[in-house]
């Protein structure tokens, strides 16, 4: 047993112990591994040993299309292949012809016992540098084994998941999510597929904190790529899910695969219920007079759901293969929110004093598709093109009926209408070409063009005593259209310890912007090169260094444009501003990984210039605060960026991620100087302990500090999550329990203080508990469907 991890983490670690003898000649080795079915194996560990001393020489893992190279001046080795789950081979003293060794392809078999053995021990989750992304291979660790996609994303280092399901990396929302290096259905943060995808199907996620010119230059926060296993199990293999919790959280999941030579047929089919409650505050002051008004309130949104996935992979022959998918959600919604409104004067005297309710009702179905052709070239499995095609539509229905009861003062009560009848299609067509040679060079040219067609048809109305009347101030037809078209070409150079990557990409961007009812349209185009540029160096088996740059863009989104809001409280009122600009950044990064024993640490630092920046300005008159985004300055932030696992025993580990960045902007608006500083850092904590009996556990602490924005001070934020598993019936059924916010200590608050009136907002969620069953059937494992909450 000991023999063979001894092996595993001479893999996994690329032990690379080079004996030098300038006598000896120079013998070139290369060759494949493949598994028994003929799939390759990435990461696999090809180790040259001395045939007497039976001491390691040196050592390598394979490509992605599991061939490998090394070079070696000894006369006389054996080498031997060896990766998790499959049963070690090895060569004595191959014969060599002329300095070079071909060992052809290399079959490894799977190994049952050692897979079992490996589950006892528990392999570890590890992250291993690229050229231009960070790697995070997937163990078998309890972050791993029956979890969810989402519940994996949230081991990552960098990335976090909060209570609804939202991905975040550094802290930032704004990550682009693909599936095998593209958009798809299953990671569309409309719907909810993103948590029915096991663990067991996922190979490794790539992070990409600064994307290269192969991918679009929107967002500023980074690339998820999740690259699924390429499971040749065939046959039957499906499971079934059960959630419940408290607030509502049931859901019922079902996933189905069918695989045969030809095609492989999968489906999910999930159903819930769930409710987001919240507690809300707010405080509006008039500094001039010390007049205020403040409120106190609740609401419920209660969600019932329907989602329905369906795919197939058709492999025309070895080289072709053809996917089609599509996803259809549905989703009812209802919400009650109840608030208290008090108006006092500058004595801190009540005045006027409100209830306002709300009921809000809405139907929301959603449809995705996508179409993919892939073509691999005969004898060189890294040249691929790939051509798809994405759409998604989504729509919403919503009415909201809002009552004013007079409690104090003599004010008439009031009934308000809103209604929205809003509709949106998202189309992206992409052709995506790679061609390497010489097994360190390659190319990759593309194109890329992507629709936005948005209609949101916004009403507000009150009721005048026999019915309800439009206010034509309040009411519009609000169209955005945006059409982007991006080509891109990179170039790549890579050895064993450097490598470089140049690219760049253009994109010529056409918007235009309509309010119908009032003819009043706003148009804008242009176009932009964004240039990166990363290389890399591996100091040695446990010191890597990468260094980049790219060029992104924040380009406005429908509710930074459009000028019509939500009268949920009408003394804060949020608008979007249909003449704002693009945000551009350049970001600069440097980052190390480096290995200690059972130490992993990854260190950053990076700098972004952003010009441009869309910051959201408040105007105040009457008590009442209403925010618009508008263009500001620029924005200089440097920060660091710290992560490690420590794992002192095979049944506990430690992971901390650290990050801090300090910011400068400069910029005024209609006169006024709004040049500050400021700083901001998080962390999180995790620790997770294996106990017998097939129990795991997990516990995070966060710790968010508070930062300032243009005027806002956003309060720190301090919170931890618990999460327990059994596995039961040989694994192929999972208990899982999983508490959000143990402590009810998720709290959001800002404050705007400003010369002249002064903003409090103050928001809580609360504790969430949710216990699941989980069962796989066939040769599937127990999945987990996450029924959580996407936006």
């Amino acid at each position: 047993m000991q023999q063979r991890f001894s092996s595993l983490y001479i893999g996994m670690l690329l032990v690379v112990i080079q004996s030098v003898n300038g006598q000896n000649s120079i013998t070139t080795i290369s060759g494949k591994v493949n598994d028994a079915a003929g799939a390759p194996i990435e990461f696999a560990t090809v180790l040259l040993g001395d045939l007497i001393t039976q001491k390691p020489i040196s050592g390598t893992t394979t490509l992605m299309n599991g061939t490998f190279v090394m070079e070696t001046d000894a006369p006389s080795f054996y080498i031997e292949f060896s990766f998790m789950g499959y049963t070690t081979k090895r060569i004595n003293n191959p014969s060599i012809e002329n300095g070079v060794l071909d060992l052809g392809t290399v079959i490894l078999a799977e190994d049952a016992e050692q897979l079992d053995e490996v589950v006892v021990e528990g392999e570890v989750s590890q992250t291993v540098f690229k050229l231009d992304k960070r790697v995070f291979n997937v163990g078998a660790d309890l972050s791993s084994t029956g979890a969810s996609a989402l519940e994996v994303l949230n081991n990552v280092p960098s990335v976090t998941v909060n209570i609804e399901g939202q991905v975040s990396l550094r802290g930032s929302q704004g990550v682009q999510m693909l599936i095998n290096g593209k958009p798809s259905v299953i990671a569309n943060e409309q719907g909810n597929a993103l948590g029915t995808l096991t663990a067991d199907m996922i190979d490794r996620i790539e992070v990409i904190t600064n994307p290269s010119a192969k991918y679009d230059a929107e967002g500023t926060s980074g690339i998820i790529n999740i690259v699924l296993k390429k499971d040749e199990r065939r046959g039957v293999n499906g499971s079934v899910t059960l959630n419940m919790g408290i607030p509502n959280n049931h859901s019922l999941g079902f996933s189905l695969n069918k695989r045969t030579e030809k095609f492989n047929i999968f489906s999910q089919l999930g159903v819930g219920r769930r409710t987001f409650p919240s507690d809300n505050e707010s405080e509006n002051r008039n500094l001039l007079d010390d007049t205020y008004v403040n409120s106190f309130g609740k609401s419920d949104k209660n969600e019932t759901f329907f989602n329905l996935i369906l795919g197939t992979d058709y492999h025309i022959n070895d080289l072709n293969v053809i996917t089609l998918s599509g996803n259809f959600a549905y989703e009812w919604e209802k919400e009650n929110a109840t608030a208290l409104f008090s108006s006092f004067d500058g004595g801190d005297l009540l005045t006027d004093a409100f209830k306002r309710r709300e009921l809000t009702t809405a139907t929301n179905p959603k449809y995705s598709y996508e179409l993919q052709y892939k073509k691999d070239f005969k004898g060189n499995e890294d040249q691929s093109l790939l051509l798809s095609a994405t759409g998604n539509l989504f729509a919403k229905d919503q009415v909201s009926d809002f009552t004013n009861t007079t409690t104090f003062g003599s004010a008439a009560d009031l009934l308000q209408r809103a209604r929205t009848d809003f509709g949106q299609a998202d189309y992206i067509f992409k052709a995506d070409y790679t061609h390497p040679w010489a097994d360190k060079y390659t190319i990759e040219t593309g194109a890329q063009y992507q629709i936005n067609d948005v209609e949101s048809d916004f009403g507000i109305s009150e009721f005048d005593g026999a019915s309800f009347v439009e206010d034509p101030v309040l009411t519009n037809i609000f169209e955005w259209k945006q059409k982007v078209l991006g080509v891109y070409g990179t170039a790549a150079y890579e050895r064993d310890r450097w490598g470089l990557k140049l690219g760049v990409r253009f994109e010529d961007t056409n918007v235009a912007t309509l309010l119908q009812t009032t003819d009043e349209p706003n148009n804008q185009r242009y176009n932009n090169f964004f240039p990166s540029g990363f290389a890399s160096y591996k100091a040695n088996d446990d010191l890597s260094f990468q260094a980049g740059y790219s060029k992104r863009i924040f380009r406005p989104r429908l509710w930074d444009l459009n000028p019509f809001f939500n009268i949920r409280n009408n003394f804060n009122i949020r608008t979007g501003n249909p003449d704002l600009q693009p945000e551009f950044t350049d970001s600069f990064e440097i980052t190390s990984i480096y290995r200690l024993g059972r130490v992993s640490m990854n260190f950053g630092i990076f700098y972004r210039h952003t010009t441009e920046v869309v910051e959201r300005v408040v105007a105040f008159e009457n008590n009442i605060s209403i925010s618009r985004p508008e263009n500001i300055g620029s924005n200089n932030t440097i920060g660091v960026e710290f992560n490690a696992k420590y794992t002192p025993t095979n049944w506990l580990s430690f992971t901390n991620d650290f990050n801090f960045n300090q910011f400068a902007r400069d910029g005024d608006f209609e006169g006024t100087s709004f040049d500050f500083t400021g700083q901001q850092w998080s962390t999180r904590l995790m620790s997770k302990i294996k106990l017998p009996a097939d129990i795991d556990l997990e516990f995070i602490g966060n710790y968010e500090s508070g930062f300032r924005t243009l005027q806002q001070e956003i309060t720190e934020v301090i919170f931890m999550d618990f999460g327990a598993r059994k596995k039961i019936l040989k694994g192929k059924a999972i208990l899982n329990l999983s508490i959000r916010d143990v402590f009810a200590s998720r709290i959001r608050e800002s404050q705007t203080i400003q010369p002249d009136f002064y903003l409090r907002n103050f928001s809580q969620q609360g504790r969430f508990v949710t216990f699941g069953v989980s069962f796989g059937f066939g040769k599937g494992e127990a999945m987990e469907f996450s029924g959580q909450k996407r936006f």
